[in-house]
């Protein structure tokens, strides 16, 4: 099914859009508190800017983790949980400061790409309720698709009708605007090659997961290392899953993005890693 953004008056097919976020663990050591991988971010940026290169008419919307920024300062805080008085409120700023400032990390390796893009700060546009989107007003990320700019989401604290304040993961953003604007395919690059059966040891790659296949796989998909205050992965495997099963035709592909090209393969259409599709 096809949908179509509209802008004052405008209207634009996007049933070829894309949705691509850069794991914590890719763009940051998870390990080591509030460390970005600046090589690497450069890296992933030109490869972006490559396939956009060769194909300017593709929509993509940009997603990024926080890894050893965001989920430090929240881990430490327990922000997730709720904000409810001024302390709460005091390292909710700083959770907001330090996901925001990998952001613009985030902002100046594709700048230096010569991608032009822009930044949608979730705790300025988007409420809560108990720890899900409420309310988000996409006008501006439609306007900038529509624009041939590069929207760029990222996990962030927000305020919250019922917590006071949370922190929404990437995943819980894409998720939201894949139930609105129905993207073809969801990519999710990370350090791991896909979903290990067997992880920690990697040596059983799971080449494909549907809704069906995952309760028999669910005692296998390892936690996340290093900190992370969304679930790790195996919450984010089942978050995708269900996803799938609400988004028709949508197929999402988990994998490396520390190897060489990979994200070109992927944005090119091919599939490397794991991928996750509904049972049909």
């Amino acid at each position: 099914m096809r949908h179509i953004l509209r802008f004052y008056g405008k209207t634009s097919l996007v049933n070829k859009l894309i949705f691509l976020k850069l794991g914590g663990s890719l763009i940051t050591d998870k390990t080591r508190p509030y460390t970005p991988r600046l090589e690497k971010l450069a890296d992933l940026a030109d490869q972006i800017a490559a396939v956009l290169s060769e194909n300017p008419s593709m929509q993509l919307i940009l997603g990024h983790g926080s890894g050893s920024f965001g989920h430090t300062a929240a881990h430490e805080y327990k922000t997730r949980d709720g904000v409810h008085d001024k302390n709460g409120w005091r390292s909710f700023s700083e959770v907001w400061f330090q996901a925001s400032s990998l952001n613009r990390l985030v902002m100046e390796a594709l700048h230096h790409a010569h991608i032009p893009s822009l930044a949608f700060s979730p705790s300025a546009s988007v409420m809560a309720r108990d720890g899900s989107i409420a309310t988000w007003y996409l006008g501006t990320i439609e306007a900038a698709l529509n624009s041939s700019l590069l929207p760029v989401v990222h996990g962030d604290a927000v305020f919250d009708s019922v917590r006071g304040g949370t922190i929404l993961s990437t995943e819980d953003l894409m998720s939201h605007l894949a139930r609105r604007l129905h993207p073809k395919r969801i990519l999710l690059a990370g350090l791991e090659a896909g979903i290990w059966a067997d992880y920690p040891d990697r040596t059983h790659l799971i080449k494909e997961i549907t809704p069906g296949s995952l309760t028999s796989l669910q005692n296998d998909i390892g936690a996340a290392s290093g900190a992370d205050v969304t679930g790790g992965m195996a919450s984010k495997v089942e978050q995708m899953t269900r996803l799938v099963q609400a988004v028709p035709g949508l197929q999402i592909n988990i994998f490396s993005g520390e190897e060489n090209d990979n994200l070109v393969l992927a944005l090119r259409g091919e599939s490397p890693g794991t991928v996750i599709k509904p049972d049909y």
